[in-house]
């Protein structure tokens, strides 16, 4: 059997984590295991493309706020909104406080319930309302908090396909890359991302790159405590959760840049 490619873990991580037109030529374990590694590329991706729009936006005069809006909007154009529908659908199976079984069966429905409306509602608005407040000080600092935030998010699926999280179905997104991921390659890349979060804000001061690298950890913190959740609740992770934990480390990221 051919060994899986770094090609092949790029294009797996592509593939199911953005809406990019990138086919997915290999899907066993192995090549989830080198997709998920490489989840983090994927974000970092997508967050470039969130700056580079509100960076346009902002030299072509346009204000802050319209800025903010459009990179929050990138993310869910590149994803066709699967990761704020898996925020939404894990948020509605986890406000249902029925039994793991019931709660996925809610988590699966087509419809949006009252719990998922109001997470999405404000982790958007919290996403913009940071996203504003750094445009506002320079198209730069909202630019580099789109590519830290979209990237830290993707690295948070990386932490959670680790090996002994089990899936909480037999299928799906969450049964392919569930416990893929070696521990020490998992902790690898989240320390390797955390430093270059850290050394792409030097530019912005001692204080702010130390502020990145914080933004980055405590992202992943809130997700793991997500994570640990839902594995209690539902029995194990869901390709829901997966997109749970992206928005929830994404908008953490981007709360922590708030303050300072």
């Amino acid at each position: 059997m051919p060994r899986t490619s770094p090609a092949d873990g790029l294009r797996f991580a592509f593939g199911t984590l953005t809406a990019l037109p990138v086919r997915v030529t290999k899907w066993d374990r192995e090549a989830a295991r080198a997709g998920m590694l490489c989840a983090p590329a994927a974000g970092l991706v997508v967050g470039l493309c969130s700056a580079a729009l509100g960076g346009a936006l902002m030299a072509l005069g346009a204000g802050p706020l319209l800025a903010a809006v459009a990179t929050a909007a990138v993310p869910a154009a590149l994803t066709r909104g699967l990761h704020l529908d898996g925020l939404a659908d894990t948020a509605d199976g986890l406000g249902s406080a029925r039994p793991a079984e019931d709660a996925l069966r809610i988590m699966k429905q087509s419809d949006v319930g009252p719990f998922g409306v109001i997470t999405l509602l404000f982790a958007l608005l919290a996403q913009v309302a940071v996203l504003f407040q750094l445009y506002e000080a320079s198209w730069t600092r909202g630019a580099l908090a789109a590519a830290v935030s979209a990237t830290a998010a993707r690295l948070a699926l990386t932490l959670a396909a680790r090996r002994g999280v089990p899936p909480a179905r037999p299928e799906g997104l969450g049964a392919a890359v569930a416990g893929t991921v070696p521990h020490g390659a998992a902790l690898l890349t989240a320390g390797l991302i955390t430093a270059l979060a850290a050394l792409a804000a030097v530019p912005f001061g001692a204080y702010e790159s130390v502020q990145y690298a914080a933004a980055v950890v405590l992202a992943l913190c809130a997700a793991e405590l997500l994570l640990r959740h839902c594995v209690r609740r539902f029995g194990g992770i869901t390709g829901d959760v997966f997109g749970a934990l992206a928005e929830t480390a994404a908008t953490t990221a981007l709360v922590v840049l708030a303050f300072g």
